[in-house]
């Protein structure tokens, strides 16, 4: 598959349904930026009126693991990638549109180079702000994504 903003979104709807339907939605991709956008509404509120931690989770989460799976299509190697761990604050009550974005595209080059290098697995962490429309930051995604060559 082509990592495109419309094959990712396609890819939601028939493989991560839930996050389709929360409004989770691939705005931008490059080879150096990946932007999620989502947007407060009654399918994804949690009792006090704002989004629910686990949709802004699904949002940065796609915005880090798309920009790897670009990165990964684009190395031509056979290379497995999961999340290890991840770390989350929130500073503000998320509603309205809420816009996830991942810029650190060197940090995943560098560790594909090494693990095609040396064939050993690679550990790294991607950063996921989520901004409301006001520009204010509402949450901070912080994943750490593991690469290693498939036998």
């Amino acid at each position: 598959m082509e990592i495109t903003k419309k094959n990712l979104n396609r890819f939601l709807f028939f493989k991560l349904p839930s996050a389709w339907w929360c409004g989770v939605r691939v705005r931008e991709i490059t080879a150096s930026f990946c932007e999620v956008t989502v947007t407060h509404k009654w399918i994804n509120q949690n009792p006090f009126k704002s989004m629910y931690f686990a949709v802004q989770a699904m949002a940065a989460e796609l915005s880090t693991g798309a920009l790897v799976m670009k990165g990964l299509k684009e190395s031509g190697a056979k290379i497995s990638m999961l999340v290890a761990q991840n770390k989350a604050s929130f500073s503000k009550k998320a509603t309205g549109k809420i816009t996830f974005s991942c810029k650190e595209d060197k940090k995943i080059s560098e560790a594909i180079k090494a693990t095609i290098a040396t064939g050993e697995g690679e550990t790294f962490w991607l950063e996921s702000q989520g901004v409301n429309s006001e520009g204010v930051v509402v949450s901070d995604f912080k994943f750490e994504w593991t690469i290693r060559l498939k036998k």
